[in-house]
Protein backbone atom coordinates (compact mmCIF):
# COMPACT_ATOMS: atom_id res chain seq x y z
CA UNK A 1 0.00 0.00 0.00
CA UNK A 2 2.18 2.67 1.34
CA UNK A 3 3.59 3.33 -1.67
CA UNK A 4 0.18 4.18 -0.50
CA UNK A 5 3.37 3.38 0.74
CA UNK A 6 2.47 5.35 -0.37
CA UNK A 7 4.73 2.50 -1.51
CA UNK A 8 3.36 8.05 -0.46
CA UNK A 9 6.63 6.45 -1.42
CA UNK A 10 10.08 6.11 0.11
CA UNK A 11 12.70 8.23 -1.69
CA UNK A 12 15.32 6.59 -3.85
CA UNK A 13 19.00 7.46 -3.40
CA UNK A 14 20.88 9.81 -5.66
CA UNK A 15 24.38 9.66 -7.15
CA UNK A 16 26.59 12.67 -7.64
CA UNK A 17 27.42 13.76 -11.16
CA UNK A 18 31.16 13.27 -10.77
CA UNK A 19 30.93 9.88 -9.11
CA UNK A 20 28.45 8.59 -11.62
CA UNK A 21 30.56 9.72 -14.52
CA UNK A 22 33.51 7.94 -12.94
CA UNK A 23 31.73 4.63 -12.39
CA UNK A 24 29.57 4.45 -15.51
CA UNK A 25 30.58 2.32 -18.47
CA UNK A 26 30.18 2.78 -22.19
CA UNK A 27 27.97 -0.26 -22.42
CA UNK A 28 24.28 0.30 -23.04
CA UNK A 29 22.47 -2.35 -20.97
CA UNK A 30 19.80 -2.62 -23.65
CA UNK A 31 22.11 -3.06 -26.58
CA UNK A 32 23.72 -0.35 -28.67
CA UNK A 33 24.85 3.11 -27.72
CA UNK A 34 21.82 5.35 -27.30
CA UNK A 35 24.10 8.36 -27.76
CA UNK A 36 25.23 7.31 -31.22
CA UNK A 37 24.64 9.67 -34.16
CA UNK A 38 21.17 9.50 -35.64
CA UNK A 39 19.52 8.25 -32.47
CA UNK A 40 16.09 9.77 -31.94
CA UNK A 41 15.88 12.66 -29.51
CA UNK A 42 13.28 12.00 -26.84
CA UNK A 43 11.90 13.66 -23.71
CA UNK A 44 10.39 11.72 -20.81
CA UNK A 45 8.72 12.82 -17.62
CA UNK A 46 9.46 10.73 -14.54
CA UNK A 47 8.18 10.37 -11.00
CA UNK A 48 10.58 12.33 -8.85
CA UNK A 49 10.43 13.09 -5.15
CA UNK A 50 7.68 13.63 -2.64
CA UNK A 51 6.44 17.24 -2.62
CA UNK A 52 7.85 17.54 0.91
CA UNK A 53 11.40 16.47 -0.03
CA UNK A 54 14.17 18.67 1.34
CA UNK A 55 16.66 20.71 -0.70
CA UNK A 56 19.44 18.12 -0.37
CA UNK A 57 17.28 15.42 -1.94
CA UNK A 58 16.22 17.78 -4.72
CA UNK A 59 19.84 18.65 -5.46
CA UNK A 60 20.81 14.99 -5.60
CA UNK A 61 18.00 14.26 -8.03
CA UNK A 62 19.11 17.16 -10.22
CA UNK A 63 22.67 15.84 -10.22
CA UNK A 64 21.53 12.37 -11.11
CA UNK A 65 19.38 13.63 -13.95
CA UNK A 66 22.37 15.60 -15.26
CA UNK A 67 24.58 12.51 -15.08
CA UNK A 68 21.96 10.42 -16.87
CA UNK A 69 21.62 13.00 -19.64
CA UNK A 70 25.41 13.08 -20.00
CA UNK A 71 25.42 9.33 -20.56
CA UNK A 72 22.35 9.46 -22.81
CA UNK A 73 22.53 12.88 -24.52
CA UNK A 74 19.58 12.06 -26.78
CA UNK A 75 17.27 11.72 -23.72
CA UNK A 76 15.87 14.66 -21.78
CA UNK A 77 14.47 13.81 -18.34
CA UNK A 78 11.89 16.02 -16.64
CA UNK A 79 11.16 14.93 -13.04
CA UNK A 80 7.80 15.72 -11.46
CA UNK A 81 6.93 15.77 -7.77
CA UNK A 82 5.08 12.52 -7.18
CA UNK A 83 3.04 11.00 -4.38
CA UNK A 84 0.76 8.03 -5.00
CA UNK A 85 -2.62 8.64 -3.41
CA UNK A 86 -5.67 6.45 -3.89
CA UNK A 87 -7.87 9.53 -4.01
CA UNK A 88 -6.13 10.98 -7.08
CA UNK A 89 -4.36 8.17 -8.91
CA UNK A 90 -7.34 6.82 -10.88
CA UNK A 91 -8.17 10.28 -12.19
CA UNK A 92 -4.53 10.93 -13.13
CA UNK A 93 -4.30 7.60 -14.95
CA UNK A 94 -7.57 8.09 -16.84
CA UNK A 95 -6.73 11.68 -17.68
CA UNK A 96 -3.27 10.91 -19.02
CA UNK A 97 -1.55 13.26 -16.58
CA UNK A 98 0.87 10.76 -15.06
CA UNK A 99 4.58 11.03 -15.95
CA UNK A 100 5.96 8.51 -18.47
CA UNK A 101 7.60 6.66 -15.58
CA UNK A 102 5.30 6.42 -12.58
CA UNK A 103 5.05 4.40 -9.38
CA UNK A 104 2.28 2.15 -8.10
CA UNK A 105 1.78 -0.13 -5.10
CA UNK A 106 3.13 -3.63 -5.63
CA UNK A 107 -0.31 -5.21 -5.58
CA UNK A 108 -1.88 -2.85 -8.12
CA UNK A 109 0.22 -4.23 -10.96
CA UNK A 110 -1.98 -7.19 -11.81
CA UNK A 111 -5.18 -5.14 -11.98
CA UNK A 112 -3.66 -2.40 -14.14
CA UNK A 113 -2.11 -4.98 -16.47
CA UNK A 114 -5.40 -6.84 -16.78
CA UNK A 115 -7.13 -3.56 -17.60
CA UNK A 116 -4.58 -2.81 -20.31
CA UNK A 117 -3.41 0.38 -18.60
CA UNK A 118 0.37 -0.19 -18.57
CA UNK A 119 2.87 -0.20 -21.42
CA UNK A 120 4.50 -3.48 -22.44
CA UNK A 121 8.18 -3.07 -21.44
CA UNK A 122 9.06 -6.77 -21.54
CA UNK A 123 11.78 -6.67 -24.21
CA UNK A 124 13.37 -3.55 -22.70
CA UNK A 125 13.54 -5.03 -19.19
CA UNK A 126 14.75 -8.47 -20.25
CA UNK A 127 17.57 -6.81 -22.19
CA UNK A 128 19.03 -5.44 -18.95
CA UNK A 129 22.01 -7.42 -17.63
CA UNK A 130 19.91 -8.51 -14.66
CA UNK A 131 16.60 -8.70 -16.52
CA UNK A 132 16.07 -12.34 -15.58
CA UNK A 133 17.36 -12.05 -12.00
CA UNK A 134 14.45 -10.45 -10.15
CA UNK A 135 13.00 -12.14 -7.10
CA UNK A 136 10.33 -14.23 -8.89
CA UNK A 137 7.68 -13.55 -6.25
CA UNK A 138 8.13 -9.81 -6.75
CA UNK A 139 8.41 -9.60 -10.54
CA UNK A 140 5.24 -11.69 -10.74
CA UNK A 141 3.32 -8.62 -9.55
CA UNK A 142 4.36 -6.79 -12.71
CA UNK A 143 3.93 -9.70 -15.11
CA UNK A 144 0.80 -10.30 -17.15
CA UNK A 145 -0.97 -13.56 -17.91
CA UNK A 146 0.83 -13.43 -21.26
CA UNK A 147 4.16 -13.77 -19.44
CA UNK A 148 5.28 -10.27 -20.40
CA UNK A 149 6.68 -7.69 -17.97
CA UNK A 150 4.70 -4.47 -17.61
CA UNK A 151 6.18 -3.14 -14.33
CA UNK A 152 9.22 -3.89 -12.20
CA UNK A 153 9.97 -3.77 -8.46
CA UNK A 154 11.65 -0.42 -8.18
CA UNK A 155 11.91 0.75 -4.61
CA UNK A 156 12.30 -0.84 -1.26
CA UNK A 157 10.11 -3.83 -0.57
CA UNK A 158 8.96 -3.61 3.00
CA UNK A 159 7.26 -5.51 5.77
CA UNK A 160 5.04 -3.56 8.13
CA UNK A 161 6.92 -2.98 11.39
CA UNK A 162 6.59 -1.07 14.66
CA UNK A 163 8.34 2.33 14.83
CA UNK A 164 9.01 3.88 18.21
CA UNK A 165 10.52 6.90 19.93
CA UNK A 166 13.39 5.71 22.14
CA UNK A 167 13.59 9.04 23.94
CA UNK A 168 9.95 8.83 25.04
CA UNK A 169 10.53 5.24 26.15
CA UNK A 170 13.35 6.40 28.42
CA UNK A 171 11.31 9.29 29.81
CA UNK A 172 8.54 6.85 30.66
CA UNK A 173 10.94 4.48 32.46
CA UNK A 174 10.91 1.88 29.67
CA UNK A 175 13.98 0.16 28.24
CA UNK A 176 14.26 1.23 24.58
CA UNK A 177 16.42 -1.83 23.90
CA UNK A 178 13.48 -4.04 24.88
CA UNK A 179 10.59 -2.88 22.68
CA UNK A 180 7.22 -4.62 22.98
CA UNK A 181 6.78 -8.00 21.32
CA UNK A 182 3.04 -8.52 21.85
CA UNK A 183 0.00 -6.32 21.34
CA UNK A 184 -0.70 -6.51 25.07
CA UNK A 185 2.77 -5.11 25.71
CA UNK A 186 2.23 -2.36 23.14
CA UNK A 187 -0.89 -1.37 25.04
CA UNK A 188 0.93 -1.45 28.40
CA UNK A 189 3.84 0.59 27.04
CA UNK A 190 1.47 3.10 25.42
CA UNK A 191 -0.41 3.59 28.67
CA UNK A 192 2.79 4.07 30.68
CA UNK A 193 4.15 6.57 28.17
CA UNK A 194 0.92 8.56 28.29
CA UNK A 195 0.88 8.55 32.10
CA UNK A 196 4.55 9.46 32.52
CA UNK A 197 5.06 11.93 29.67
CA UNK A 198 1.62 13.14 28.64
CA UNK A 199 2.37 12.12 25.04
CA UNK A 200 0.14 9.67 23.20
CA UNK A 201 1.70 6.24 23.46
CA UNK A 202 0.30 4.99 20.16
CA UNK A 203 -1.30 6.28 16.96
CA UNK A 204 -2.74 4.75 13.83
CA UNK A 205 -3.33 5.87 10.29
CA UNK A 206 -7.00 6.52 9.66
CA UNK A 207 -7.10 8.86 6.67
CA UNK A 208 -7.84 7.57 3.19
CA UNK A 209 -6.78 4.05 2.19
CA UNK A 210 -3.77 4.23 4.50
CA UNK A 211 -6.12 3.68 7.43
CA UNK A 212 -7.49 0.50 5.86
CA UNK A 213 -3.97 -0.63 4.99
CA UNK A 214 -2.82 -0.45 8.60
CA UNK A 215 -5.98 -2.06 9.93
CA UNK A 216 -5.31 -4.94 7.53
CA UNK A 217 -1.73 -5.09 8.80
CA UNK A 218 -2.97 -5.37 12.38
CA UNK A 219 -5.41 -8.13 11.38
CA UNK A 220 -2.71 -10.01 9.45
CA UNK A 221 -0.43 -9.84 12.49
CA UNK A 222 -3.18 -11.49 14.52
CA UNK A 223 -3.68 -14.28 11.98
CA UNK A 224 -6.54 -12.80 9.96
CA UNK A 225 -7.03 -11.78 6.33
CA UNK A 226 -9.32 -9.33 4.58
CA UNK A 227 -9.81 -11.48 1.48
CA UNK A 228 -9.76 -15.17 0.55
CA UNK A 229 -9.64 -16.90 -2.82
CA UNK A 230 -10.15 -20.38 -4.23
CA UNK A 231 -8.01 -19.50 -7.21
CA UNK A 232 -10.77 -18.02 -9.34
CA UNK A 233 -13.27 -16.40 -6.97
CA UNK A 234 -12.38 -13.73 -4.42
CA UNK A 235 -14.30 -13.24 -1.20
CA UNK A 236 -14.10 -10.17 1.04
CA UNK A 237 -13.53 -11.10 4.69
CA UNK A 238 -13.57 -7.71 6.39
CA UNK A 239 -15.59 -9.38 9.16
CA UNK A 240 -12.68 -11.70 9.99
CA UNK A 241 -12.43 -11.96 13.82
CA UNK A 242 -8.88 -10.63 13.69
CA UNK A 243 -10.07 -7.41 12.03
CA UNK A 244 -12.57 -6.88 14.83
CA UNK A 245 -9.97 -7.82 17.46
CA UNK A 246 -7.60 -5.12 16.25
CA UNK A 247 -10.36 -2.53 16.09
CA UNK A 248 -11.47 -3.36 19.63
CA UNK A 249 -7.84 -3.06 20.72
CA UNK A 250 -7.62 0.42 19.17
CA UNK A 251 -10.93 1.32 20.77
CA UNK A 252 -9.62 0.29 24.19
CA UNK A 253 -6.50 2.43 23.78
CA UNK A 254 -8.60 5.39 22.71
CA UNK A 255 -11.46 5.31 25.20
CA UNK A 256 -10.31 3.20 28.16
CA UNK A 257 -6.60 4.04 28.39
CA UNK A 258 -6.69 7.41 26.58
CA UNK A 259 -3.26 6.52 25.21
CA UNK A 260 -4.18 6.58 21.50
CA UNK A 261 -3.60 9.86 19.69
CA UNK A 262 -7.12 11.21 19.12
CA UNK A 263 -6.64 12.10 15.47
CA UNK A 264 -8.61 10.53 12.64
CA UNK A 265 -6.84 12.66 10.01
CA UNK A 266 -3.54 10.79 9.87
CA UNK A 267 -2.50 9.36 6.53
CA UNK A 268 0.97 8.06 5.70
CA UNK A 269 2.60 11.47 5.46
CA UNK A 270 0.66 12.98 8.33
CA UNK A 271 1.56 10.27 10.82
CA UNK A 272 5.23 10.50 9.84
CA UNK A 273 5.14 14.23 10.54
CA UNK A 274 3.35 13.72 13.86
CA UNK A 275 5.86 11.08 14.93
CA UNK A 276 8.83 13.25 13.97
CA UNK A 277 7.21 16.14 15.86
CA UNK A 278 6.98 14.13 19.08
CA UNK A 279 3.16 13.78 19.13
CA UNK A 280 3.25 10.00 19.56
CA UNK A 281 5.56 7.23 20.71
CA UNK A 282 4.63 4.22 18.53
CA UNK A 283 2.93 3.41 15.24
CA UNK A 284 3.03 0.80 12.50
CA UNK A 285 4.10 1.44 8.91
CA UNK A 286 6.45 0.01 6.30
CA UNK A 287 9.85 -1.00 7.66
CA UNK A 288 11.55 1.44 5.26
CA UNK A 289 9.82 4.60 6.49
CA UNK A 290 13.00 5.89 8.18
CA UNK A 291 14.11 7.24 4.77
CA UNK A 292 11.04 9.46 4.57
CA UNK A 293 11.41 10.53 8.21
CA UNK A 294 14.94 11.74 7.41
CA UNK A 295 14.30 13.26 4.01
CA UNK A 296 10.91 14.87 4.61
CA UNK A 297 10.57 15.24 8.39
CA UNK A 298 14.02 16.21 9.66
CA UNK A 299 14.75 13.11 11.76
CA UNK A 300 18.48 12.64 12.36
CA UNK A 301 20.61 9.68 13.42
CA UNK A 302 20.68 10.85 17.04
CA UNK A 303 16.95 11.71 17.16
CA UNK A 304 16.07 8.58 19.10
CA UNK A 305 14.39 6.43 16.45
CA UNK A 306 13.72 2.75 17.09
CA UNK A 307 12.44 -0.03 14.83
CA UNK A 308 11.16 -3.46 15.80
CA UNK A 309 9.05 -6.23 14.32
CA UNK A 310 5.29 -5.91 14.36
CA UNK A 311 3.87 -8.10 17.15
CA UNK A 312 2.34 -11.32 15.83
CA UNK A 313 0.27 -14.06 17.34
CA UNK A 314 -0.98 -17.47 16.21
CA UNK A 315 -0.55 -17.83 12.46
CA UNK A 316 -0.07 -14.09 12.04
CA UNK A 317 2.66 -12.42 10.06
CA UNK A 318 3.93 -9.10 8.77
CA UNK A 319 2.06 -7.55 5.84
CA UNK A 320 4.41 -6.87 2.93
CA UNK A 321 4.26 -4.40 0.08
CA UNK A 322 6.37 -2.11 -2.00
CA UNK A 323 6.58 -0.15 -5.21
CA UNK A 324 6.51 -1.00 -8.91
CA UNK A 325 7.76 1.33 -11.61
CA UNK A 326 5.64 1.36 -14.75
CA UNK A 327 5.42 3.26 -18.02
CA UNK A 328 2.33 4.99 -19.37
CA UNK A 329 0.42 3.31 -22.16
CA UNK A 330 0.63 6.51 -24.21
CA UNK A 331 4.44 6.43 -24.32
CA UNK A 332 6.06 6.02 -27.74
CA UNK A 333 8.54 3.22 -28.38
CA UNK A 334 11.38 5.72 -28.02
CA UNK A 335 9.95 6.93 -24.71
CA UNK A 336 9.54 3.34 -23.48
CA UNK A 337 13.18 2.64 -24.28
CA UNK A 338 14.27 5.82 -22.52
CA UNK A 339 11.96 5.09 -19.60
CA UNK A 340 13.49 1.68 -18.91
CA UNK A 341 16.95 3.19 -19.14
CA UNK A 342 15.85 5.68 -16.46
CA UNK A 343 14.32 2.92 -14.31
CA UNK A 344 17.64 1.07 -14.50
CA UNK A 345 19.61 4.23 -13.68
CA UNK A 346 17.43 5.68 -10.90
CA UNK A 347 16.15 2.59 -9.12
CA UNK A 348 18.02 -0.60 -9.86
CA UNK A 349 21.60 -0.44 -11.12
CA UNK A 350 22.97 0.58 -7.73
CA UNK A 351 21.66 -2.72 -6.34
CA UNK A 352 23.75 -4.64 -8.87
CA UNK A 353 26.93 -2.63 -9.36
CA UNK A 354 29.45 -1.99 -6.57
CA UNK A 355 30.77 1.29 -7.98
CA UNK A 356 27.30 2.76 -8.32
CA UNK A 357 26.26 1.45 -4.91
CA UNK A 358 29.26 3.10 -3.25
CA UNK A 359 28.81 6.33 -5.19
CA UNK A 360 25.16 6.49 -4.21
CA UNK A 361 25.88 5.82 -0.55
CA UNK A 362 28.74 8.33 -0.42
CA UNK A 363 26.64 11.08 -1.97
CA UNK A 364 23.71 10.48 0.34
CA UNK A 365 25.90 10.30 3.44
CA UNK A 366 27.78 13.49 2.56
CA UNK A 367 24.70 15.53 1.62
CA UNK A 368 23.71 18.51 3.77
CA UNK A 369 21.61 17.42 5.50
CA UNK A 370 22.72 13.81 5.26
CA UNK A 371 20.29 11.34 3.69
CA UNK A 372 19.63 7.86 5.09
CA UNK A 373 21.97 5.07 3.99
CA UNK A 374 21.36 1.46 4.98
CA UNK A 375 17.69 1.47 5.99
CA UNK A 376 16.59 -2.20 6.26
CA UNK A 377 14.49 -3.42 3.32
CA UNK A 378 13.61 -6.76 1.76
CA UNK A 379 15.64 -7.66 -1.36
CA UNK A 380 14.39 -6.97 -4.89
CA UNK A 381 16.84 -9.55 -6.20
CA UNK A 382 18.36 -12.07 -3.75
CA UNK A 383 19.21 -12.07 -0.07
CA UNK A 384 22.83 -12.78 -0.97
CA UNK A 385 23.08 -9.78 -3.30
CA UNK A 386 21.35 -7.61 -0.69
CA UNK A 387 23.90 -8.57 1.95
CA UNK A 388 26.76 -8.08 -0.50
CA UNK A 389 25.42 -4.64 -1.33
CA UNK A 390 25.45 -3.72 2.36
CA UNK A 391 29.07 -4.83 2.62
CA UNK A 392 29.96 -2.53 -0.28
CA UNK A 393 28.50 0.54 1.41
CA UNK A 394 29.32 -0.26 5.04
CA UNK A 395 31.58 2.79 5.33
CA UNK A 396 28.65 5.10 4.61
CA UNK A 397 25.81 3.46 6.53
CA UNK A 398 24.43 6.15 8.82
CA UNK A 399 21.12 4.75 10.04
CA UNK A 400 20.98 3.63 13.70
CA UNK A 401 21.10 -0.11 12.95
CA UNK A 402 21.76 -0.95 16.60
CA UNK A 403 18.39 0.61 17.39
CA UNK A 404 16.69 -1.42 14.66
CA UNK A 405 17.73 -4.88 15.82
CA UNK A 406 14.22 -5.79 16.93
CA UNK A 407 13.44 -5.81 13.21
CA UNK A 408 16.72 -6.74 11.51
CA UNK A 409 17.20 -9.79 13.73
CA UNK A 410 14.01 -11.35 12.33
CA UNK A 411 13.48 -9.68 8.94
CA UNK A 412 14.43 -12.76 6.93
CA UNK A 413 12.76 -15.24 9.28
CA UNK A 414 9.40 -13.70 10.11
CA UNK A 415 6.22 -14.89 8.42
CA UNK A 416 5.32 -12.54 5.57
CA UNK A 417 1.76 -11.94 4.41
CA UNK A 418 1.08 -10.55 0.91
CA UNK A 419 -1.56 -7.92 0.37
CA UNK A 420 -4.96 -9.00 -0.91
CA UNK A 421 -4.97 -9.78 -4.64
CA UNK A 422 -8.31 -8.48 -5.89
CA UNK A 423 -9.50 -4.87 -5.50
CA UNK A 424 -7.17 -4.34 -2.55
CA UNK A 425 -7.39 -0.56 -2.61
CA UNK A 426 -11.18 -0.80 -2.63
CA UNK A 427 -11.01 -3.02 0.47
CA UNK A 428 -8.83 -0.47 2.22
CA UNK A 429 -11.26 2.25 1.18
CA UNK A 430 -14.09 0.42 2.96
CA UNK A 431 -12.04 -0.14 6.10
CA UNK A 432 -10.62 3.29 6.85
CA UNK A 433 -14.00 4.86 7.79
CA UNK A 434 -14.37 2.10 10.38
CA UNK A 435 -11.02 3.08 11.89
CA UNK A 436 -12.12 6.72 11.94
CA UNK A 437 -15.37 5.75 13.67
CA UNK A 438 -13.52 3.90 16.42
CA UNK A 439 -11.32 6.94 17.05
CA UNK A 440 -14.12 9.49 17.05
CA UNK A 441 -17.11 7.60 18.49
CA UNK A 442 -16.92 5.85 21.85
CA UNK A 443 -20.08 3.90 21.02
CA UNK A 444 -19.07 2.83 17.51
CA UNK A 445 -20.69 -0.52 16.64
CA UNK A 446 -17.74 -2.40 15.20
CA UNK A 447 -19.75 -5.44 14.09
CA UNK A 448 -22.33 -3.38 12.19
CA UNK A 449 -19.68 -1.20 10.59
CA UNK A 450 -17.67 -4.20 9.39
CA UNK A 451 -20.76 -5.98 8.06
CA UNK A 452 -21.69 -2.95 5.98
CA UNK A 453 -18.12 -2.49 4.77
CA UNK A 454 -17.84 -6.15 3.80
CA UNK A 455 -21.08 -6.09 1.81
CA UNK A 456 -19.93 -3.07 -0.18
CA UNK A 457 -16.45 -4.53 -0.69
CA UNK A 458 -17.82 -7.79 -2.03
CA UNK A 459 -20.01 -5.91 -4.46
CA UNK A 460 -16.95 -4.07 -5.79
CA UNK A 461 -14.96 -7.31 -6.12
CA UNK A 462 -17.80 -8.93 -8.04
CA UNK A 463 -18.14 -5.90 -10.29
CA UNK A 464 -14.41 -5.91 -11.06
CA UNK A 465 -14.22 -9.65 -11.69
Amino acid sequence: MRSSRITALALAGALSLGLLAACSTDDDPQGGDSASPGTEKVTITVAGLLPTADDAAKQQLAERVAAFEEKYPNITVEPQDYEWLASTFTTQLAGGTLPNVFEIPLTDGKTLIQNGQLADIDANVRALPYGEDFNPELIANGTGSDGKIYAVPAKSIYAVALHYNRTLFEKAGLDPDKPPTTWDEVRQYAQQIKEKTGVAGYATMALDNAGGWQLAAGANARGGVIETSDGSTYTATLTDPAVKEHLEWLKALRWEDESLLARADLGWGEINAAFAGGELAMYTSGSDVYNALVESNGVTEDWGYGLTAIPTSGSGGALTGGTLAAVTKQSTDAQKDAAVKWIDWWYLSKLQDKDQAVADAKTRAEADPAQAVGTPVLPIFSKELYEENLSWIQEYVNVPLEDMKGYTDVMFDQTLVPEASASVQDLYAQLFPVVQAVITDKNADVDALLEAANTTAQGIIDQNS
